[in-house]
């Protein structure tokens, strides 16, 4: 079933009010495996009320308007679908006591405009309305079915579920959807699609969908699947969910659509036994407020320090004055000593730090905006990595602390591959280091090959 939404109203186009009822429609129409192809944002004027909703009945089996049925006389919207019709209106009791009804119990005067919303056209299917004093209506019209709701959000999603979606079942509109989703961190969405992906994408048939939702740093993977039944439905998205959890492995950070990369990798401490301090220069304590976003990180987040000035970077963690003022504080050998420094002073197993220049000022040709290194101390390494991410100082921070996430996550795991490629730099008396990690601190990845 193809579905088209029209969202009625000049204070949706004017931006007096956001249109949250088409993206609930979406939602609520794709869970139960009908497809939205089109959406119309319309004024209230009559003839484009008319010509958008012939124009959508041609093309859909489904067509829900919402807006434009109170009682005011910029409310249009009936008037102009029974003329479009050709239809006149009728009266209906029943909502008319129920308004009546309505403003009794809430002491308000009865007056013309209200008794107004008792009429719908002769050829509609009425909706009551419980929830509210403007009823719903339903039109089979051109083999199409067209629905005609309320714009106030409640009264809508009311209608919908409690009378809509009954009758789409009872039409044969309805398949059975289950969704799942997996969610990644530090691989791009052109990256994941070509080369790890392209043989699953390749394997899709009608009955299957995957679709890409990226943010910043990460990529949250929607897998779909439709059936006659809810365990041909399920059966389906969990086989395309096996052939992706075995392609990526421990690079699914989460199976959950609620699932955050934070609360993986406190996961992931709790069950090591690990214990974790945050040392923040350019994310101004970002990392700290994320991490214990989630509920029981006391379990795993010992403390943090914001050391933003050098004074603090060397008091309190004791990042050294010559390195300081030979290398500068955005520098590899700075990051390492803030992220080692905050472990051994706060007493825990790993420490991760950040120092940066966050813009949009204060860069220069060897260390431009956007210029990051990241420090982690665990029990077995010490090093750093350095990324160059973008001219938002906004999106800085949230990708320095998206980045260190997923690096410690895929330390503690064992995973080698590092996000977007970025390289290992250990200190220089590390027995370690060879030539290759030496020439890794000249290595960044752009921001232009991120996806936000």
């Amino acid at each position: 079933m193809i579905a088209h939404l029209i969202s009625i109203g000049n204070e949706l186009l004017m931006g007096d009010t956001v249109n949250t009822n088409a993206s609930w429609l979406g939602q609520f129409l794709y869970e139960r495996g009908i497809q939205v192809s089109e959406v119309h944002t319309i004024t209230d004027a009559p003839e484009q009320i008319k010509s958008t909703i012939q124009q959508a009945l041609k093309g859909a089996d489904l067509v829900i308007s919402t807006g434009g049925l109170g009682p005011t006389l910029d409310d249009v919207t009936k008037k102009s679908i029974a003329e479009l019709f050709g239809v006149d209106m009728r009266h209906e009791p029943r909502v008319e006591e129920h308004i009546k009804e309505l403003f009794r119990r809430r002491n308000l005067p009865y007056s013309k405009s209200n008794q107004g919303q008792s009429l719908v056209p002769e050829n509609a299917e009425l909706l009551f309305n419980v929830s509210g004093t403007a009823p719903g209506m339903l039109f089979k019209e051109q083999n199409s079915l067209l629905v005609v709701l309320p714009g106030v959000p409640h009264e809508m999603k009311h209608l919908i579920t409690t009378q809509v979606a009954p009758r789409l079942q009872e039409w044969g509109g309805l398949n059975v959807l289950e969704t799942r989703y997996l969610k990644v961190a530090g691989i791009g969405e052109s990256h994941l699609a070509d080369y790890w992906l392209r043989d699953i994408e390749a394997s899709l048939n009608e009955h299957t969908d995957l679709a890409f939702l990226p943010s910043t740093g990460q990529v949250r993977l929607r897998l779909t699947a439709r059936g006659k039944s809810r365990d041909e439905a399920r059966s389906r998205v969990e086989e395309l969910c096996s052939k992706i959890q075995y392609q990526l492995g421990n690079l699914i950070y989460s199976n959950e659509k609620e699932g955050t990369l934070e609360g993986a990798l406190g996961q992931i401490l709790s069950q090591s036994g690990y214990r974790l301090a945050t040392a923040e220069s350019c994310t101004g304590g970002l990392m700290g407020h994320l991490l214990t976003e989630t509920p029981g990180s006391s379990a795993y987040v010992q403390g943090g320090i914001i050391a933003y000035d050098n004074a603090v970077k060397m008091n309190e963690l004791g990042v050294e004055a010559r390195i300081l003022e030979q290398k500068g504080a955005v520098s590899a050998e700075v990051a390492l000593q803030m992220a080692k420094g905050v472990a051994e002073r706060l007493g825990v197993d790993c420490g991760i730090s950040s120092t940066g220049v966050a813009g949009p000022g204060g860069g220069s040709l060897d260390k431009p905006v956007g210029t990051v290194w990241l420090g982690f101390y665990t029990p077995e390494e010490h090093f750093a990595v350095r990324a160059e991410f973008s001219h938002s100082r906004s999106l800085n921070k949230k990708r320095s602390v998206i980045t260190s996430f997923e690096i410690l996550r895929r330390c503690l795991l064992n995973i080698e591959e590092l996000p977007y490629n970025l390289q290992k730099v250990y200190p220089a008396s590390s027995a370690t280091m060879n030539q290759t990690q030496k020439g890794a601190a000249d290595t960044s990845i752009r921001g232009d090959s991120l996806h936000s």
